[in-house]
């Protein structure tokens, strides 16, 4: 049984943090931090929770986080940084689900985030938490830096392809969309109800803060250069994530055979018959990315359909998933879980 705190307990991927964890069989919950709602039981604000979680919040300073194993960070960007070197200096796991430690060039970071990396020389010691590309790593990592949604849906969906070399690496397509909760529970305009319901618009088309994630981290995981062009869309749902993903194709094989050798041993990804269509329905709370193949006319295109739910596999299952790996448990300890339809 390990001890567990979690940083920012009060946000979507915050509460879906406890909803695994308050199950997970290897797991005791230590601390929930939220400076505003301390002293707040956890089920007050989050009824779903009654009878699972009887923890109140607490803040950071009396959550005596360094007595835990591992902790959790559903944090804004730049609040993890802020608190790792104590943590990591009293000997304490980290799990961060922002992108504080996403990208290891700090200049890069510096200038998609704009702000100063508070410790720049723990960045190196991260480990990114793609566990079906990066499982060893993360097994004796100190550090983990949980992937974004969209990075996830994206990457899974086109590794196969770039690592085998059998596409035009310099001139992928990603064409996403998210549900509305992965622009997280603070109030903005953009996401209020009259906004975004009945609606359908993408958004930072110049430049997303996930393509250099992205990219940064397929061309690690490869060999090669990748060039993307990426486009994400804010969808009228709650929760869920569709990347269509569209590579040319420069050397023939079996894509099928391909994909089905890549994930094969693979327990949270699902790659369907070819043609299927896989929709975000099928994996709404489940830890679980499904991928289907198309090659539309029998052309030089492979499209590829990539779909997650945003809060789970695209942020806390991931995290736990990370989590079962660091501590030797299995990887599918608090995840077995089955989608919610309808």
């Amino acid at each position: 049984m390990i001890k567990v705190g979690i940083v920012g307990g009060t946000g979507y991927t915050g509460v879906e943090l406890l909803r695994l964890l308050a199950r997970h069989p290897n797991v005791q919950l230590q601390a929930i931090t939220s400076r505003k709602e301390a002293g707040m039981p956890v089920a007050q604000m989050f009824p779903s929770l009654r009878q699972h979680v009887d923890l109140a919040f607490s803040t950071p300073e009396k959550a005596a986080l360094s007595q835990c194993d591992v902790v959790f960070f559903a944090t804004p960007n730049t609040v993890a940084m802020q608190e790792a070197r104590a943590l990591y200096a009293a000997g304490v796991r980290m799990i961060d689900l922002s992108a504080d430690f996403r990208l290891p060039n700090i200049a890069e970071w510096e200038q998609w985030y704009k702000a100063q990396h508070a410790c720049p020389e723990l960045v190196a010691q991260a480990v990114y938490g793609l566990c079906e590309i990066h499982r060893e790593k993360i097994r004796s990592a100190r550090i983990v830096a949980n992937p974004g949604c969209y990075p996830t849906a994206v990457q899974l969906g086109l590794w196969p392809l770039v690592r085998a070399g059998v596409v035009d690496t310099e001139h992928l397509i990603a064409d996403a969309k998210s549900g509305v909760s992965g622009a997280g529970r603070k109030a903005e305009i953009n996401t209020l109800y009259a906004e975004a319901s009945e609606n359908f618009a993408a958004y930072n088309i110049a430049g997303h803060r996930h393509l250099p994630e992205i990219k940064h981290h397929l061309s690690h995981a490869t060999g090669q250069s990748i060039g993307l062009t990426f486009v994400p869309h804010l969808t009228p749902m709650v929760r869920g994530m569709m990347a269509t993903l569209y590579a040319r194709i420069t050397k023939e094989t079996d894509f099928q055979a391909l994909y089905d050798t890549a994930y094969t041993h693979e327990p949270f990804v699902d790659v369907m018959p070819m043609g299927s269509l896989p929709d975000t329905r099928s994996v709404r709370g489940a830890n679980t990315c499904r991928i289907g193949l198309h090659r539309p006319h029998h052309g030089d295109t492979l499209v590829v359909l990539s779909v997650i739910d945003n809060l789970t596999k695209g942020a806390a299952g991931q995290a736990v998933q990370n989590m079962n790996l660091m501590f030797g448990f299995e990887e599918t300890a608090g995840l077995d879980l089955v989608a919610v339809v309808p």
